[in-house]
């Protein structure tokens, strides 16, 4: 029988991801990695969770494989499982096995996401022991130093059947995010999108304001993420209302009155 890893090359974050710090999460997350603790990343959507880990992995030189949770996400998912390969039966390592054999950092995107009964995989990893046992191979993996195990998730979407147990939340330190402050949200915008500072700076008091909804039915404010692409709308030259319809009013809700709203708010800066 034959084993294929994939190679860590593959996993390379070859240039720096833009991001700029909020707080303290970039040391934080340093002296984790240093003290080999596992983090948990949680904060609204499109606030820069992902890109913070791409640009932490890119910080510490180490590769990154990530793992976009969901419902279906099995144990033999993130481990591996066998496959044929002509005419031989051949182990494929998932992406979590990868990472141990590599010292990578594992990033578990939205966690809360996949089936309660294949995060138990992960608990090994998450304490001293730092072991991966794969029951299929009758072998366990001891993580290296340089394994990092990293989970993020949506405190807003918890509800009584998507919560993480307060057995896998203990297994880690946390670091919280939240939206950037109007100044830095700003050049973030412009940096990312090439809009100009003073429609960024618009752009972002219409963010702030829809974010103000939220008290009103709507379910999430503008992310950064959603601010960045209306910005790239504006760069291509589509018109300002339509742009920001695009991107805020149709994706963040289907309710007419706060859609309404919405656009109200856009017309307001625009």
């Amino acid at each position: 029988m034959k084993q294929l890893t994939p190679h860590v090359n593959d996993y390379a974050v070859p240039s720096e991801p833009f991001y700029r710090p909020i707080e303290d999460e970039v040391e934080l997350f340093t002296q984790a990695a240093r003290a080999q603790l596992p983090v948990l990343l949680k904060g609204p959507t499109g606030c820069g969770k992902t890109r913070f880990v791409s640009h932490m992995a890119w910080r510490l030189g180490r590769p990154l494989v990530t793992v976009a949770c969901h419902e279906d996400l099995s144990a033999s998912d993130l481990l591996g499982r066998y496959l044929l390969h002509g005419d031989e039966t051949v182990w494929v390592d998932g992406p979590l096995t990868t990472a141990v054999r590599h010292g990578a950092i594992v990033y578990l995107d939205e966690v809360v996401e996949a089936r309660k009964d294949t995060l138990v995989v992960i608990h090994p990893l998450t304490d001293d022991r730092r072991v991966l046992p794969i029951d299929r191979l009758a072998t366990v993996l001891q993580a290296p130093p340089e394994f990092m195990m990293v989970v993020s998730y949506n405190p807003g979407y918890q509800s009584v059947l998507k919560e993480l147990k307060p057995s896998t939340r203990q297994r880690f330190v946390s670091l919280e995010f939240r939206y950037p402050p109007a100044d830095l949200e700003r050049e973030i915008v412009a940096r990312e999108s090439g809009l100009d500072a003073e429609r960024a700076g618009r752009l972002v008091k219409v963010g702030e304001k829809i974010r103000n909804l939220t008290d009103r039915g709507l379910e999430e404010g503008v992310s950064t993420r959603l601010l960045v692409y209306c910005a790239k709308l504006l760069v291509q030259g589509v018109e300002p209302r339509s742009a920001c319809r695009a991107a805020f009013t149709r994706t963040l809700t289907d309710d007419r009155d706060l859609g309404r709203t919405i656009d109200e708010i856009v017309a307001d800066y625009f």
